[in-house]
């Protein structure tokens, strides 16, 4: 199973064209006609490249965003996303996911089973009903009517991995970055987020997850809750996060990122400004959990910041290998 941990040897981020970039926090362009899309980890090289083919082809901003969340749960093998997902503490794969538009439009649905692209599900919720959220078994029955196929999506790996947690039952999240050489346990809270501008400038942005393994039957987290996981305003810019998505939750984590840049912030102030009042708020935020904010403005500027050390996201502007790379966010309080 790929993981993030080996996602950067692996020949998918040869083939999508990316690499390392050791970049500033923020990257600036005039808006132009310039389209850019943005994701959070490693993987996000990926997710870029897919939903590049329809910016390049002057498509919208949401069918870009829609594409890469797609590739991530159907291509990518994950922990965390998608098909290879692992389970709750009852060994049942649920899924969460939303997108939204920068004309304030959007939808999600979280906690549903068996059915391979919520991110699809989730617009689908934004265009075809009043609603903004359906969950459980109501998510999984309107995605049916809609046309979507049941599929078992959980996985030999995931089972396999679910066992053995079951011999212990020891629920522990720990950080993602590396602790004295070692690496960190990065199974529980990764999720992709995406966000883009097209070519006349209109913004969008997409999560999608699997949530955090182990996970009490019915949690849900950041990913599918607009304004935690996900916000966009196509007159100010758009932010995702990812992380522990309680953390995100209890701070309305991407709406906040977005109001700090209406305020003037450059995306990356916005992001460390969002997390300063995460850890004010709640001290023991800053130890052993992580808390991670990827913004992009109007303007096309990129910023990221991370209560911990370890989160990478990728940028891409182009097909060719030296405009789709990754780029290392700041730490606020990391060891």
């Amino acid at each position: 199973m790929t993981t993030r941990r080996t996602f950067l040897g692996t020949t998918l981020l040869a083939a999508a064209g990316g690499t390392l970039a050791a970049k500033a926090p923020s990257e600036v362009r005039p808006r132009g006609n310039a389209p850019r899309v943005v994701s959070t980890w490693d993987f996000g090289i990926g997710a870029n490249a897919a939903a590049w083919k329809t910016l390049a082809a002057q498509g919208s901003a949401l069918d870009a965003v829609e594409a890469g969340a797609r590739w991530a749960e159907a291509d990518l093998c994950n922990s965390t996303v998608g098909r290879c997902g692992y389970p709750d503490r009852d060994g049942v794969l649920t899924l969460d996911a939303s997108i939204m538009d920068g004309d304030g439009r959007c939808g999600a649905v979280a906690a549903i089973e068996d059915i391979a692209h919520p991110i699809s599900v989730a617009r689908k919720v934004m265009e075809a009903t009043p609603h903004v959220l359906l969950v459980g078994q109501g998510a999984q029955d309107f995605a049916i009517s809609q046309g979507f196929k049941k599929t078992p999506l959980l996985t030999d790996d995931a089972r396999k991995a679910w066992q053995e947690w079951r011999k212990t039952s020891n629920y522990a999240p720990r950080v993602n970055a590396e602790r004295d050489g070692k690496p960190g346990d990065k199974s529980n809270h990764d999720t992709l987020g995406i966000l883009a501008i097209d070519a006349h400038g209109r913004l969008a942005g997409a999560c999608t997850t699997s949530g955090m393994a182990w996970k009490l039957r019915g949690r849900v987290g950041d990913s599918p809750i607009v304004g935690a996981g996900l916000y966009v305003d196509g007159d100010v810019g758009a932010a995702t996060a990812s992380g522990v998505g309680e953390e995100m939750i209890r701070s309305a984590g991407a709406f906040l990122v977005v109001e700090f840049m209406r305020q003037g912030k450059s995306p990356a102030a916005a992001c460390r400004a969002a997390i300063d009042r995460i850890v004010a708020k709640r001290p023991q935020a800053s130890k052993g959990v992580q808390v991670c904010f990827l913004a992009l403005n109007k303007l096309g500027e990129v910023g990221a910041c991370a209560l911990q050390d370890g989160f990478v996201y990728a940028v891409c502007d182009g097909a060719d290998a030296e405009s789709n790379v990754l780029t290392k966010s700041t730490s606020v309080y990391g060891a």
